[in-house]
């Protein structure tokens, strides 16, 4: 696998196909010494468990069917629960029109991490949740749909009693509560992109104001990307009632519809790494991009760099990247979201970034970042899913292990074990 693979400063260590079930979302648990990564599959209904304690031969331990015609695309591990998310099927995405779909959420107990029991399950009331956030504790930061609203809000569900969730909190940008007459102002309205495979169903819309999440608390605050409402900082001392402290705005000409898909917070250096979500393929939407925002003031955040575009290494095969079809643009970021199994985020980023592969960023210099390495993977040679278009690596999701091993999924083919030279073991 791979031998059509073009690097810089990382190296593949393992690989895994996962039976043909591509995967999206990542997780990884710590039991007794062993490692167990939570792979959520993105064109099957359901969640694959690799023992991977030796990155060099990752052992398939379990797949784990979810609900028909359901996206489960979404998993978060901490304090010894799993956090699944449930959600309708775009379309375009392989959905069916029955039987019904599952939405809302599971809470599932590790005691056995090689064998979750399902104990709970919290229903949004409309067509599910989408990128959550959990880190231990009473609370999961959920971005929900609601019945009455336009696009996903944040909302919080107690878990207090794992068995029976309960949302107590939410907000939402104004404009969304449309059941009580809200409406967008034109600013708002503005989407800046000529559509995208979520709205391939004829009629279809991707609201320009949606929570895209996870929202990921620090401390007492809650920093949310809310796509064209761009970075939402909220106060979230008071659970019940989250308050807005201050937002940064993204309007055309940056970013796709999803002009804001991730925000991660460094604190302790007053910063927060920012990015898109690319949507279209071959380019054919505004710059999407990767950034870093000064929060030291967080009345008043402000974008102090962007990142530097990848560009194609000598002999690729494709004079750019918007060339090569498929998705061009960053996805998702290493999040350990205060999981001792996952490395903290120091000075670099790990960054997917479509077709462009895993890309890794040197913010020493947080207004000067640089590229420090990057893996882009050989092309799957199999189709598993009706996207991309043309049949070009995707690369989805990325975490990284407290011992410096980097997991990465691709839409078409399996999980790959990476190794940054950048970063020693710990």
């Amino acid at each position: 696998m791979d031998g059509g693979a073009f690097a810089e400063h990382i190296e593949l260590v393992g690989y895994h196909d996962l039976d043909g079930r591509p995967g999206f979302k990542l997780a990884l648990h710590e039991s007794g010494g062993r490692y167990y990564l939570y792979v959520a599959a993105l064109w099957d209904s359901g969640w694959s468990i690799l023992d991977v304690t030796d990155p060099q031969r990752p052992q398939l331990v379990r797949w784990l069917a979810g609900p028909a015609n359901t996206w489960t695309i979404q998993v978060q591990v901490a304090d010894g629960l799993m956090v699944t998310s449930l959600e309708h099927i775009p379309g375009g995405w392989g959905g069916d029109a029955d039987p019904p779909p599952e939405e809302g959420l599971l809470i599932w107990d590790l005691s056995d991490p090689a064998d979750p029991q399902r104990i709970g399950h919290w229903r949004s009331g409309l067509s599910g949740t989408h990128r959550n956030f959990y880190g231990g504790g009473r609370y999961i930061h959920a971005t929900t749909t609601q019945p009455g609203f336009d696009g996903h809000i944040y909302g919080v569900v107690d878990i207090e009693d794992p068995t029976a969730p309960r949302l107590v909190g939410r907000w939402w940008m104004p404009g969304q509560h449309v059941a009580a007459g809200e409406t967008y102002g034109p600013v708002d309205e503005a989407r800046g992109t000529k559509g995208a495979p979520y709205e391939s169903a004829p009629g279809a819309r991707l609201p320009a104001l949606s929570l895209h999440g996870g929202p990921y608390p620090a401390g007492e605050r809650i920093y949310a990307p809310w796509m064209r409402g761009g970075l939402v900082i909220l106060d979230g001392s008071d659970p019940a009632d989250p308050r807005l402290v201050s937002r940064l705005a993204v309007h055309p000409p940056l970013g796709s519809t999803i002009a804001l898909h991730t925000a991660v917070p460094l604190l302790d250096r007053g910063i927060v790494v920012i990015n898109s979500e690319a949507l279209n393929e071959r380019c054919a939407e505004p710059l999407n991009f990767a950034g870093i925002v000064d929060v030291s003031d967080e009345q008043d955040p402000i974008l102090i760099s962007l990142f530097p575009l990848p560009e194609v290494p000598a002999g690729y095969p494709h004079a750019g990247f918007c060339e090569k079809g498929g998705r061009f643009g960053p996805h998702n970021q290493h999040q350990p979201q205060g999981q001792p199994q996952l490395r903290p985020v120091g000075d670099f980023i790990y960054l997917t970034y479509f077709n462009a592969g895993l890309q890794v960023y040197d913010i020493s210099d947080p207004r000067r970042p640089r590229i420090a390495g990057y893996y882009i993977p050989e092309d799957p040679p199999q189709r598993r899913g009706a996207l991309p278009t043309e049949l070009v690596t995707q690369v989805e999701d990325v975490l990284v292990d407290d011992r410096g091993f980097a997991y990465i999924t691709e839409k078409n083919s399996g999980v790959r074990i990476l190794r940054f030279a950048g970063e020693g073991s710990a």
